[in-house]
């Protein structure tokens, strides 16, 4: 064998070795797509089955019963009232803690009520329940007349009859939340009249002792 058929050999084997790393590389290449492809649907999978456990979690976040829907039902117009009276104090109130109180129910009812709505919207029930039967015995609920004549006050005469009155209508409120507590199923709800239960029970004893000194 002659040096140029040697060099021919030697040239010809290189060539072969070079298409053999090509077709391992192409071959690797295809392998690592595939894999990748197969990560990607089982993430697409995993995603799909997480949202699906989404509604029935806000489902049962959502549960209520006739006794939430009544609680909400009435205690909306019981704050309204509320915070009528508390509005009222603002030029007829003399009494520091009388204008700090009704300033505290103000604040804490007014947002509540919009909750309250929010709740019943949610659940597909009306806001109101008609003509309220029972809303104005035992529940603290002042009349008409009680309104207008508590508009004619001012100054001491305002600050004793404001505390008098709310009194009687906190406690008409913790009755109701209670009530709540006892019958009611919806988490927010029966958490909301636990809180009336106690703001409203401390802000009675401190009406109490106001007219204790008035």
């Amino acid at each position: 064998m002659n040096s140029f058929t040697r060099a021919l050999r030697r040239k010809s084997s290189r060539r072969i070795a070079a298409a053999g790393v090509a077709v391992a590389g192409a071959l690797l290449l295809s392998a690592c797509g595939s894999s990748d492809d197969h990560s990607g649907m089982s993430g697409m999978d995993h995603g799909s089955s997480a949202s699906s456990a989404t509604p029935s979690a806000t489902a049962k976040a959502g549960d209520f019963n006739e006794a939430d829907v009544k609680f909400a039902q009435m205690m909306i117009p019981h704050h309204e009232q509320a915070v009528e009276m508390a509005k009222l104090a603002d030029g007829r109130a003399s009494d520091s803690e009388i204008k700090d109180i009704a300033s505290k129910i103000e604040k804490a009812q007014g947002p509540e009520i919009n909750t309250m709505k929010g709740w019943l919207q949610s659940w597909g029930k009306p806001t109101a329940m008609g003509d309220m039967p029972g809303m104005d015995m035992g529940d603290g609920m002042m009349s008409d007349k009680d309104m207008t004549e508590l508009k004619s006050m001012k100054g001491a005469e305002f600050d004793k009859m404001f505390a008098q009155m709310m009194i009687e209508h906190h406690n008409g409120a913790i009755a109701m939340a209670k009530d709540e507590q006892n019958k009611g199923q919806n988490a927010d709800a029966k958490k909301l009249a636990g809180a009336i239960v106690t703001g409203q029970s401390a802000e009675v004893k401190q009406l109490k002792s106001i007219l204790d000194r008035l």
